[in-house]
């Protein structure tokens, strides 16, 4: 058996097997070096604890004098000498000393980089707390927090599974609400339905909060659930028109290429002109068809060069799509974006949870439905420009599904809506795993990070990890090496300081939820959903005539007169055939009575013939029955023959 250095022999003559030789033995060199990286993370981080427990030893000696704490040797040399003034009688006796500051020792951060975060985070007006910088061990006098007025300035969520994304989601949607903004979110795996109610205090949890110096309480917040359209979530039926859609949020939906997209937009353009209401699928999939037939043949060659081969792959793509459930989405009644800006009576943002725990079915029509909200909302609101407060905060989990296979006039789009929505009022933070899931345009307009930790298992992990670090500011941290130490909970941090500037980049431990982290009960959401006064309004659909109708009686109306006419046409054909049998029979029925009267007339003929006076006598029937008879049968046979004969 060869040791793990020993490479294989590979022959020369096979350079393709000795290129996949080399790959493979970089790809091993950098996961042991990536190995390598994460131990030496691991002992620092070792070490860093270590010398916050003996930092709090010391701040405790020195509120109670007594022993001098024994410090690891590793430490004294990185311990400063103790103070000889007597440190305790400045403190009342019975006063509890309070929480000091981690030296600058015990941290990655000298005090100078801790008191420069301190003034960067600093602010005069409201704040969305996040949490405290960590230095070594949290830093409960060093707060990091976004200002309320600029969260309009966007902003990204970032982090591998199970970083504690979906927690920090939750923490800046109670306290926008708490601040009188209403917030817009996707509940995609139910965590966020527990807003609704109240949190639970556990040991476990008010140990944390008191060592961030948070001041916890339970509390829920006024929240409303709604679903994509008739989904199995539970919750409002949200809705749309297609219309209203638009044909470049369909033609992003159902994959279609450039040249199909325009022709898509031919047909919706078509359909305004001609007042044919586009509602649901069934009215485009109708439009479609009509234009296909022999009706709307000269229809189509009328609106730009629609091809029939091109309408057709647009509607084999709008059945597969109604086939995986999505016409349930279109229809009326269409939802008013209104709705997502209101606040309680108490003065709170309402938090709007769209429900999609089946999205992974559907991902495109998920991401796609709420970038058709976002692009709702912006035509909707006025100019307001920079306000304290934004009037709604619009949360786009699983952002990635946004952006994937997206056309360039998709992306487009997207930018333009980010950096010009700002304007009335709406900020928007994109939640997802990587910075590199959201492309660079729209990056660049998100003004506030909170990125959790990121793994490095694999080469492609380590360069996203390392494109992701070169996104930040300079800092006193080693970003690739901090973004993989991160525990639950933790998070690298910029957001806009109130005079627009990027703050310094800190660590951060994020503050708990004061709400319930567990989904509400399937009972409790249902008695929510039906006691909105929005359940009446949208939980009905309504099936109003449009293009379907319209269409489908100007169809019924050509395929009867067409019937009409075919079948006017048949009977004047059966009509003309019947007289040119009625003229034949007429003529042979004459014919045959021509014949009949030439063979009447030579029989009496022959009849009436005189003898000749040479001619020996015959003896005939004139001479059995006589002359006079003869001619009585001959007449009776005739009549007889041609039913001329009377019964007497």
């Amino acid at each position: 058996m060869s040791e793990p250095g020993d490479a294989p022999s590979v022959s020369v003559e096979d350079p393709s097997a000795a290129d996949a030789e080399v790959a493979r033995l970089r790809a091993e060199a950098d996961a042991a070096e990536a190995e390598l990286r994460l131990a030496r993370a691991r002992a620092d981080l070792a070490a860093a604890e270590a010398a916050a427990a003996a930092a709090r030893a010391r701040a405790a000696g020195a509120a109670a004098p007594g022993p001098a704490p024994v410090v690891p040797p590793e430490e004294r040399s990185a311990t400063p000498p103790a103070s000889t003034e007597p440190a305790a009688a400045s403190t009342p006796p019975d006063t509890a000393p309070a929480p000091a500051p981690v030296s600058s020792v015990d941290g990655p951060l000298s005090a100078a980089q801790v008191d420069a975060i301190a003034t960067g985070y600093a602010a005069t007006g409201a704040t969305l707390d996040l949490g405290v910088l960590v230095n070594g061990g949290p830093v409960a006098s060093v707060p990091v927090r976004i200002p309320l007025a600029m969260t309009n300035r966007h902003g990204l969520v970032a982090g591998a599974t199970g970083t504690g994304k979906t927690r920090t989601l939750q923490l800046l949607a109670e306290q926008l609400s708490e601040n009188g903004v209403p917030v817009f979110a996707a509940d995609i795996k139910g965590d966020l339905s527990g807003l609704a109610a109240e949190g639970v205090s556990s040991e476990k949890l008010l140990a944390r909060t008191a060592a961030l110096g948070q001041d916890w309480s339970a509390r829920s917040f006024p929240t409303e659930f709604f679903a994509l359209g008739d989904d199995v979530g539970s919750g409002i039926p949200v809705r749309a028109t297609v219309s209203g859609f638009g044909p470049l949020l369909l033609s992003r939906v159902l994959g279609l290429n450039p040249t199909q997209e325009s022709s898509l937009g031919l047909v919706f353009h078509y359909a305004d002109e001609k007042g044919l209401a586009l509602v649901d699928l069934s009215d485009l999939r109708t439009v479609l068809t009509y234009l296909t037939s022999e009706e709307g043949k000269p229809e189509l060659k009328g609106i730009g060069g629609l091809s029939a081969a091109t309408a057709g792959v647009i509607l084999r793509e709008l059945v597969a799509f109604a086939a995986i459930g999505a016409d349930t989405f279109f229809g009326e009644p269409e939802l008013d974006v209104s709705v997502f800006l209101r606040t309680d009576a108490a003065g709170a943002g309402i938090v709007s949870l769209l429900e999609v725990p089946n999205v992974a079915a559907r991902p495109q029509l998920y991401s796609t439905f709420l970038m058709y909200l976002l692009a709702e909302l912006y035509e909707a609101l006025p100019e307001v420009g920079d306000l304290d407060k934004p009037k709604l905060v619009f949360f786009f989990d699983e952002a990635h599904l946004l952006f994937r296979d997206a056309s360039k006039a998709f992306l487009e789009a997207i930018t333009q809506t980010v950096r010009l929505i700002r304007s009335k009022g709406v900020g928007v933070f994109f939640v997802t795993q990587t910075p590199k899931d959201v492309p660079g345009d729209v990056l660049a307009q998100l003004g506030s990070r909170v990125q959790h930790a990121l793994r490095a298992f694999t080469p492609d992990d380590a360069t996203a990890l390392r494109a992701s670090v070169r996104t930040y500011p300079d800092s006193g941290y080693d970003l690739e090496r901090v973004l993989q130490e991160l525990g639950t909970g933790e998070a690298i941090i910029t957001v806009m300081s109130e005079r627009g500037a990027p703050t310094p980049v800190a660590w951060t431990r994020i503050f708990a939820p004061r709400a319930s982290m567990s989904p509400l009960p399937a009972e409790a959401m249902a008695s929510a959903v039906s006691a909105s006064p929005l359940f009446s309004a949208y939980g009905t659909p309504i099936d109003r005539e449009s293009a379907r109708e319209i269409l489908g009686a100007r169809m019924q109306a050509a395929t009867e007169a067409k019937d009409a006419a075919e079948r006017a046409k048949k009977e004047a054909a059966d009509a003309a055939e019947y007289a040119k049998q009625k003229a034949a029979i007429d003529k042979a029925n004459a014919e045959a009575q021509k014949k009949a009267q030439r063979e009447y007339e030579r029989i009496l003929k022959s009849a009436a013939a005189p003898r000749s006076r040479t001619a020996s006598p015959t003896a005939g029937l004139d001479g059995l029955l006589g002359r006079g008879a003869t001619k009585s049968i001959v007449n009776g046979v005739i009549r007889g023959l041609f039913g001329n004969g009377r019964r007497r």
